[in-house]
This record gives C-alpha cells, structure tokens and sequence, in this order.
C-alpha cells in the first residue's frame, strides 16, 4: 500500500479521575496506510474509542505522536483542531446524532455551513453525498420519516459531504439488525474501495470486522500482535 494516512508513535493516554490516574492506552504504535480499512476490535475498556478519538483529533494524548495526512495533530490548539478535523475527517457513530427539526439533506449540510462555501456549491455537495450513499431520493425527509438504516446513510452522507480522505466510525452498526449492518458495511466498503477512503471502524462484531481489509485487536491499551 501506499504512504500512510495515519502514524501513531509511542502514544499514551491518561484520564484522571479525582486523584485517580487511569492510563487507557500504553505506548502505543500504529501506521494505517491511506485507502486503507480497518477494524479495530478488542473488549470493553480495552482502549479502542480513545484510540480512534486521537486518529480523528477529537481528543489529544497525553504523550506521543499523532500524524494525520502528514500533520503532527497533536501539536495544534483546540481551535485549530476543530478546523482541521471540518475539513480532514468524517465521524460516524452507532447513534446517528440527526437534527430531527431538519430534513436529510439539512442534516448533511451542517458540516459545510462551518466552511467558505456559497449556497448553491454547499446544495450541489450534499445532493453528490446523497446520491453516493443511495439516498437521493429521500433528501426532504425528515429523521423519522426514514428506516434506521437510512438514517446511518444519511449520517455517512454527513461524514463525507466535505470530502475528507479519513473516516472514523465508532460501532457504526450496533444499532441495527444484520442485514442493515451489512449494507451499511458493504456502502463503506465502496467508499473505500471506489472513492479511495482510508476508513477506520470500532466495532464489537467479527462479522462486520470481515468488511475490513485486515482487523487489529486491542488489549488493555496495547496492540496485540497478529499475523499479516
């Protein structure tokens, strides 16, 4: 594969909790190529949250490196931090977090309303995200007015409508029954695949972790050790 999207080196992270110190990830090392796929798996507590919050700047380690697309994010301040992540990185969770008062489509635009863009290049991005994940056709309806499954489309839409290369996904399909989950993995897939997406995944299911193009176990904070 190609130059990595993601390096992370020597990475640890501590909570506090009170007097308390909880050191959730323990100098820990990982390169993800770009148009990479991968499926971060391992038990409850085991660190794989943090981890993929540090790849996607939402939060910062408390020591060591974090390199995105060639950028050191955690040197940069939280206000810088919050402008890379706009234009560098789409977030899906297993919660869709849609504004209900909005239609599909106003749900994916609130991402560029952040940006420079004018109205009409802001319409024309979300109707391409749209369409990407299949939904065209549903861009005036509102969240209850969709399937679960719809709903997710409609948050990846979100996640993509800004073009970011990197994709981080936090148990995408844990709300949704199989077949759903499997055509929402299998959208990702696409997205990786045809439009080029190094994509990220939390997931607690070996069946979703099969969609990836290799899977990495968490253990106590540590990276196990897997065959290629």
């Amino acid at each position: 594969m190609s130059e990595p999207m993601v390096q992370v080196h020597n990475v640890t992270k501590v909570y506090e909790r009170g007097k308390q110190k909880i050191e959730v990830l323990h100098g820990l090392t990982l390169d993800i190529p770009k148009g990479d796929f991968v499926a971060l798996m391992g038990p409850s507590g085991s660190g794989k949250t943090t981890l993929l919050n540090l790849i996607g700047g939402l939060d910062k380690p408390t020591s060591g490196e974090i390199t995105v697309g060639g950028k050191r994010i955690d040197q940069l301040g939280s206000g810088q931090l919050a402008n890379w992540r706009a234009h560098n990185v789409g977030f899906v969770f297993q919660f869709y977090n849609l504004m209900p008062v909005l239609s599909a489509e106003g749900n994916v635009e609130l991402p560029l309303l952040l940006t420079k863009l004018s109205g009409a290049q802001r319409r024309k991005n979300v109707a391409v995200a749209l369409e990407v994940v299949g939904l065209a056709d549903r861009a005036k309806h509102k969240p209850r007015e969709l399937s679960g499954g719809q709903e997710q489309r409609v948050a990846i839409a979100r996640a993509l409508v800004s073009d970011p290369q990197l994709l981080v996904c936090d148990e995408p399909t844990g709300d949704l029954d199989r077949k759903t989950a499997d055509e929402i993995l299998g959208l990702l897939q696409v997205l990786n695949r045809e439009h080029g997406k190094t994509i990220v995944i939390v997931t607690h299911d070996p069946k979703a972790a099969e969609f990836a193009r290799r899977t990495l176990h968490l253990e106590k904070g540590q990276l196990l050790e897997q065959a290629a």
